[in-house]
């Protein structure tokens, strides 16, 4: 049997900034200068703790632009409501694609454009050159990139040892739904961290359905246009399927949909220069320059061997655990599904 194919790593980085910010913000921790540092140690841990259990070949981590954003000029309204960043969560972002560089791991901040873009764009990249991929992020939009070589490590509520490794299978068995639906089925639902309203009466579960009934909304529209609205009546409801129908909704759905797209030819670096391992001297020198020290654990980005006593950290995946009985997809609670 030959060997597997190698495996692209890739984080978004804004969203485990803000993960790692909130979950150690009691911590406090600064560095010398009496910056914040708490975040970008936890975001380093991050990196760190999904090399040891995933032995990926190489890592990249991509940001959103800070400057500009296509998706704003597009909708002005995109994030809008979003509130002020706190000082300290602002600086240790802004200061996280530095540090990356610094300590050699390979750090994408696109012009324009998001860290979602940099997974889609990492993806297809691993994608064209026979690599697997897998996508760690707390953003539920990067299930709509998953295929037969990608898969997302989503971090939920309680750090890492709550994430989740979805793939084709498990988005199925989670919301009902193929991966190839899942922007169809968000453009319904709507996000509202993106302040992107969704579609009156269509929540999870009668997304779900009518996805599953049709495939995808343009088929559900051409069945309405083709005068088989009771199609659609019976998969979602008369109300739902009336709303369906409103000329404005289908101005939500492709709004929706244009801007939860995630670009996939964003130009990125080769993967020659994501390779792992990293030089544990520049890492560690990067690292100590604010004030962290995380020590043994970087054993799996430096390509050390794994340390004595740490080999229980590395067991192998279990396979998931659904709980029978639950009415219509939902997200799994706390230790239903876990990754390691």
């Amino acid at each position: 049997m030959p060997p597997p194919a190698p495996l692209l790593l890739v984080l978004d980085g804004n969203s485990l900034v803000h993960r790692a910010y909130h979950a150690a913000a009691m911590d406090g921790l600064l560095d010398r200068a009496g910056r914040p540092v708490w975040a970008l140690r936890g975001l380093i841990g991050y990196i760190a703790r999904a090399a040891a259990h995933l032995r990926p070949a190489a890592v990249v981590v991509g940001f959103d632009c800070p400057e500009d954003s296509a998706r704003r000029t597009d909708f002005p309204a995109y994030k809008a409501q979003r509130p002020v960043k706190s000082a300290d969560l602002a600086e240790q972002i802004a200061g996280a694609p530095e540090l990356l560089s610094a300590a050699g791991i390979c750090t994408v901040v696109p012009p324009s454009y998001e860290a979602d873009d940099v997974l889609a764009s990492s993806a297809e990249l691993a994608r064209g050159q026979g690599w697997r991929s897998v996508l760690m992020t707390s953003d539920r939009d990067a299930f709509a990139l998953i295929d037969d070589t990608t898969s997302v490590l989503r971090v939920r509520n309680g750090g890492f040892d709550e994430a989740v490794l979805v793939d084709q299978a498990g988005l199925v068995a989670l919301y009902g739904i193929q991966s190839w639906q899942y922007r169809d089925y968000a453009a319904l639902r709507g996000d509202p961290s993106d302040n992107l309203p969704g579609v009156r009466r269509f929540g999870s579960a009668r997304a779900a359905r009518l996805l599953a009934a049709f495939g995808t909304v343009e088929a559900a529209w051409a069945a309405i246009d083709n005068g088989d609205a009771s199609s659609v009546r019976e998969a979602v409801g008369a109300q739902a399927a009336e709303q369906l129908a409103a000329p404005a909704t289908r101005e939500i759905v492709e709004r929706n949909r244009r801007l939860m797209r995630m670009r996939a030819d964003l130009p990125m670096p080769d993967l020659s220069a994501a390779r792992l391992p990293l030089r544990r001297s520049v890492i560690r020198w990067a690292l100590r320059g604010r004030g962290i020290h995380l020590g043994p654990s970087l054993w799996a980005l430096t390509g050390e061997p794994v340390p004595a006593g740490a080999e229980d950290l590395t067991p192998e995946l279990r396979p998931w655990v659904f709980r029978r009985g639950l009415s219509g997809p939902r997200e799994p609670t706390p230790g239903q599904l876990s990754l390691f």
